[in-house]
Parts: structure tokens; sequence; C-alpha cells
């Protein structure tokens, strides 16, 4: 009931949000006293390419990384740097949303709208490092979304959308001794990498949505962030016999997710629908390569794969709704001793039809295993 009462209190400030964002003209000028004034909500200036940082390019792993962040760093000012350098805690860490600037305004960083192009592109070439360059996922994917947000902003979302509200933070200081997160997100994204001793321990709670839900066109390019992920989720229960899907049934109506944002822990006692030890050898291929759509959105995904692997037999899947993962309350999950991913179609908000909210979370790891 409380769950209920806070998605039927969040709809409502969705309401409002959509009448006073259609209500604000879709451009700003500003300046920040940091670089020159310019259109705040332009794709030139939030949503630039990231930058070849040539001093880094002969680093490697950790070493790269470390490379990244203080080339990143070094073009802030002072005041910058202090938004953006952050002690790390998990009290800091839980600070991220799937909602937009105007309902969640407490993102902890620097946003890209009071940065210039230059620092933003330097902020992409870490990003890019870290989330790894598999085609449609990682940073590809990080792009997309933001072009989707772009898209918003000049469709009818006004400046409460748009690059210009996506965030950059260090939660500790990157270095190969210690412990720090490198966290980015704005609306329907989440990307949190924890590094303890210069070893991620950690890729989660990592969030994926995306408005409009069919295929657009930004800048000549073809965009749709999420569509391989329904692809293999679908295709995950599409595999199933009538038999299999009658037991991965849910029996209630989900019209969200279970674990999203402010929900840390918050997973159910009892895994429900169908273990995957009773799958056949191709579905469990299936499983996994649903899956890899959510892990192959970090750089360094090897181990999490195989951590993931080794626990499948004790892995559940299920889901509410229908198969096709397109319809208003489909719904979808994986749930394992370690390894928590939801897919959820939600109604549009700006635009019309319907759009997903995913994440994933990992029961272990979540925050680097630090809650």
């Amino acid at each position: 009931m409380k769950q209920k009462l806070v998605y039927s209190f969040f709809s409502f400030l969705l309401i409002v949000t959509i009448v006073a964002a259609c209500s604000k003209t879709d451009a700003t000028s500003t300046s920040d006293g940091d670089g020159s004034s310019s259109d705040n909500y332009s794709d030139s200036a939030v949503n630039p390419d990231p930058i070849d940082v040539t001093t880094c390019a002969d680093a490697t792993g950790i070493d790269k990384i470390i490379c990244l962040a203080d080339a990143f760093k070094a073009q802030l000012s002072s005041s910058q740097l202090a938004s953006v350098q952050l002690d790390y805690s998990v009290s800091n860490a839980e600070k991220w949303s799937n909602f937009p600037e105007a309902i969640y305004r407490q993102r902890i960083g620097l946003n890209f709208g009071s940065m210039t192009k230059t620092q933003i592109q330097y902020a992409k070439a870490l990003l890019k490092e870290v989330a790894g360059t598999t085609d449609n996922e990682g940073w590809d994917e990080l792009q997309q979304l933001l072009n989707a947000d772009q898209y918003l902003n000049a469709n009818g979302g006004g400046n409460d959308y748009g690059a210009a509200n996506y965030y950059i933070a260090f939660l500790g200081a990157p270095s190969a001794t210690g412990t720090f997160e490198i966290q980015f997100g704005g609306h329907h994204t989440a990307f949190a990498n924890t590094y303890e001793n210069g070893v991620l321990v950690g890729a989660t709670p990592s969030f994926r949505g995306v408005e409009p839900f069919e295929t657009f066109t930004w800048h000549d390019k073809s965009n749709q962030p999420v569509q391989q992920e329904q692809a293999a989720l679908s295709a995950m229960l599409t595999g199933l016999s009538s038999t299999e899907l009658s037991s991965a049934k849910l029996s209630g109506t989900f019209g969200d997710l279970v674990a999203g944002p402010q929900e840390d822990g918050q997973f159910p006692s009892t895994q429900s629908g169908i273990p995957c030890s009773g799958l056949t050898s191709d579905q469990k291929t299936l499983v996994l390569n649903a899956i890899k759509t959510y892990v192959d959105d970090v750089a360094d995904s090897a181990a999490i794969i195989t951590k993931y692997t080794s626990e499948l037999d004790n892995t559940y899947i299920s889901y509410s709704g229908s198969t096709g993962l397109t319809t208003r309350n489909d719904y979808v999950r994986i749930d394992g001793p370690s390894v928590w991913i939801e897919y959820s179609c939600q109604g549009g908000v700006i635009l019309q039809g319907t759009h997903p909210h995913s994440v994933w979370r990992d029961k272990k790891t979540d925050y680097g295993g630090n809650l």
C-alpha cells in the first residue's frame, strides 16, 4: 500500500511537471561565471562528442581511468571542482533518481548546463572509458539517452529535460588506492561505478529508461537505447514453453519497478517465477543474453558475467502482462542470488504511447557493497 501511495504521489507530481514544462520556452541564455554565455540547452553546448585525451592514450586499466578523471578535473574552476569532488559515503551515493529535474533536485555533482563545451567533452571521455564501447551498450547507450532527453526538450518537455540536467560526481578521489565512485545521471539514467584499491567492486544501481520508446532520429543518427534490452528480455520469455510461461507469470500487476530509486534493498524475501535450473541450455543462454545487455553497460564486465553465470541455476525469471514488453504494465524480472534486473513498461509522460523503465541492481555489490 505504501508503495502504491508513493507511485500515486509521483504521478501527480509528473502531471504538474508536464504542465509547467510545456509553459516554458525551449532555450535559455545563461552564464555560470566559469564559461562564456551560451544557449544552455542547445545540443552543441551541452551534448558534444567526447574529446580524445591524447595525454592518456598510452595508459590502461585503472591508470587510464585516473588519468582521464584528473584531466577532466584540470579543466574545472575551483568552485566547479568543489561540486564534483565529494566524499565517498552511502548517503551521497544514494542521491540518484530516474525523475526529471523538476521533481528530483537532490542530485549531487556538476551538471552539464553549468559546464563549458570543452569541460563536457572531457567528462564524456571519462564516461566513455568506464562504460565501454560495445555497440548500442555502454557509452553508446549513455549517449543515446542524452539524445533522447534532448529530443524531449525540443518536443514539448521544456527545460526540465535535456543534457544540461545530467550530473557527474566523484565520490572519493579517483585513485589506485582507497574507495571512489564515478556517478553520472539524470532523467532515465543512473551510472555508478565503484572502485576499491583500483578494482571495480560495484557497477550498480544502474538505471535505464527512455522516452520516446520508438526509434527516433537525432542529428541524422538513429536512436533507441533500450530496444536491445527489451528484445533480449522478450526473447527470454518467448523461449519458454506455455507451461513454463504459466509458472513464470506473476499474479499481480506491476505499474513500476520494485527496487527503483530510493528503494534500496527492497528485494522480495522469496524468489518468484521459474528457476533457471530447470531450463534447457538454449533457454539459459537467452537468460544470460538478457543479463549481458545490462552488464555490458560497463567496460570491465567479465568478472560480473562470470559471477552471474555461476549463480544461474539459482536465478529465477518471472513476468506480468504480455511477453512483448511494449504494452503498459508489461513487466519482467530476473532475480538471482546477486543479480536483480527489472523492466517495466510505463505510460508516456511527454509523448503519447509507452516507454520503459529498467534497473539493474546487485544484492551484494550495490554501491560497491557498502550498504
